[in-house]
């Protein structure tokens, strides 16, 4: 199981997750002033960085907005970035927050767990019910795929909706209980199952409930370094074992930025890394 595959990757590397949100401004001087097309200029920046921490890292995430909002060109960088991922055997996470009705989802899953596009876990918005879940499933019957359900974001104004009280009791909480249930006959060999969890770092008390409740999920949890949560949060939700895996972007992708504009600026990406590493389980 996909799940499995990655909770040992956390074991063995770190539970670190980086998030290629990349953009054009981000890519150092050399990169940006190269005669060649944005797609490559993109690929070309991730492919070094992911040449450059893989060997500490347990996974990827590409959020594909920032390639959609480069047009054509960016979806092809987009493309070949999870290619090149799965390539190296390492995880890789669309960040799609995809949520629509059942046909669509469909559409949704052959679009992301083949062809193109092709990744090994992507994350979905639950809130039209379990029709916007259950078309992947058909993808999953194999386990090398998996979900992440947002339940409680990292976001401030996550609090809008997701802390709203139902039925005497939290939204998110609700949300929680669903994921719990949809992925409860789907539990590997490391005790989770496939679908996952996507719940913020930033809101640490709210996450150990959420644990509490969700014993068998395994977690996406973004929030680290720019939003706020810190190493300490993370130690306290990992006793008792590694129960997900912490996403950073900004931090480690633009960690060049006002030191190295030339092609030795992986040098500062790798540094971010080992930073974080040290951060989080010391």
């Amino acid at each position: 199981m996909i799940i499995d595959k990655l909770y040992e990757e956390c074991n063995k590397k770190s539970p670190i997750c980086v998030g290629l949100d990349t953009k054009i401004e981000y890519l150092p001087k050399f990169l940006r002033e190269e005669d060649t097309s944005v797609s490559e200029k993109i690929f070309t920046f991730n492919k070094m960085i992911i040449d450059n921490t893989s060997d500490l890292v347990a996974c990827f995430k590409v959020q594909i907005a920032f390639y959609e909002a480069l047009g054509i060109e960016g979806l092809k960088a987009y493309s070949k970035t999870v290619k090149y991922i799965r390539e190296k055997g390492k995880i890789v996470i669309g960040d799609i927050k995809r949520g629509d009705i059942s046909s669509t989802a469909k559409a949704y899953a052959d679009a992301h767990f083949s062809g193109d596009f092709e990744v090994d876990i992507i994350t979905v918005n639950p809130y039209m019910g379990v029709d916007s879940i259950s078309p992947y499933e058909d993808y999953m019957k194999n386990d090398d795929k998996a979900l992440f359900m947002l339940i409680h974001t990292s976001n401030k104004s996550s609090k809008d909706f997701q802390e709203l009280e139902v039925s005497g009791e939290k939204l998110y909480m609700k949300v929680a209980e669903k994921c719990k249930t949809w992925g409860e006959n789907s539990i590997g060999e490391s005790g989770f199952n496939r679908i996952g969890g996507v719940v913020g770092l930033t809101f640490p008390e709210e996450f150990l409930e959420i644990k509490k409740e969700c014993p068998n999920t395994f977690f996406l949890i973004p929030g680290y370094g720019a939003q706020g949560g810190k190493g300490k949060d993370i130690k306290e939700i990992f006793k008792g074992g590694v129960c997900g895996v912490i996403n950073s972007s900004r931090g480690i992708i633009t960690a060049h930025k006002g030191k190295s504009e030339d092609e030795d600026f992986v040098k500062y990406t790798r540094e971010a890394v080992i930073s974080m590493k040290d951060d989080l389980i010391g």
